[in-house]
């Protein structure tokens, strides 16, 4: 009578975090900082340019205007990648499809104020109306991308928010609803200043600014923290 010997399957190698999901949540790292530091630099060292009271945008309006406007394409290239790779650190989960989604809109946001330049608004470029700007279609396209991608940034934020209370990490869940609160309130006052809305225009360059930081500043830490999570959760698993 013949016997059979039963080897035991060998026990699958733990699943190491896709290269190409680490480095697309890096592109949403380096993203912010990037995007922040030039366009402060260029506002700091353009002639006739007030940081106090202009918008960003309108960095890329003049002959050296192509410096900002490859911030924007830039900055909107890298957190389109930091999209894709929040998908796939999060998926399947909460927030895997609006998370990603509602982050790749503000990245769009950032591709289409790149490709259409703002019109001059609260006295720059120098010698332009100090008042309301008469839109081109360039400019009205500018502000549409704006339209739809700061509310967003600002819906991935209460997205975040949901996701982090009910993993009960109650510390990125406050930090996520401070800060959609936060980039609203700020992008409001901003908007409202460039609208030329009494005592809020010499100031409506720096609530953007702030505003802006604020936001970016949430991707940065937000795409550190998936990357650790997706090297701890790899780590738990080749322990086993």
């Amino acid at each position: 009578m013949s016997t059979t010997t039963l080897i035991p399957a060998a026990t699958p190698p733990a699943r190491q975090p896709s290269r190409t999901t680490k480095a697309l949540l890096l592109c949403g790292a380096v993203a912010g900082p990037l995007f922040a530091l030039a366009f402060l630099i260029e506002g700091a060292a353009r002639d006739g340019y007030d940081p106090l009271r202009h918008p960003v945008s309108s960095l890329a309006i003049g002959p050296h205007g192509w410096t900002q406007t490859a911030n924007f394409l830039l900055c909107g290239l890298l957190t389109l990648a930091f999209a894709v790779g929040v998908r796939r650190a999060l998926r399947p989960g909460r927030a895997a499809t609006w998370g990603p989604l509602l982050i790749g809109v503000w990245a769009i946001g950032l591709l289409g104020a790149g490709v259409f330049v703002a019109d001059p608004v609260s006295g720059y470029p120098p010698g332009t109306p100090d008042t309301l700007p008469q839109y081109t279609t360039s400019g009205a396209l500018h502000d549409g991308f704006a339209l739809f991608a700061f509310p967003a940034l600002v819906a991935a934020c209460f997205v975040f928010t949901r996701r982090f209370t009910e993993q009960r990490q109650h510390g990125w869940a406050i930090y996520s609803a401070l800060t959609g609160l936060a980039f609203l309130a700020g992008d409001i006052l901003a908007s409202a200043g460039f609208s030329q809305t009494a005592g809020l225009v010499d100031l409506a360059g720096l609530y953007q600014r702030i505003t802006v930081i604020i936001g970016l500043l949430w991707l940065t830490l937000l795409a550190m923290h998936l990357r650790s999570q997706l090297s701890k959760a790899t780590h738990r698993r080749a322990t086993r």
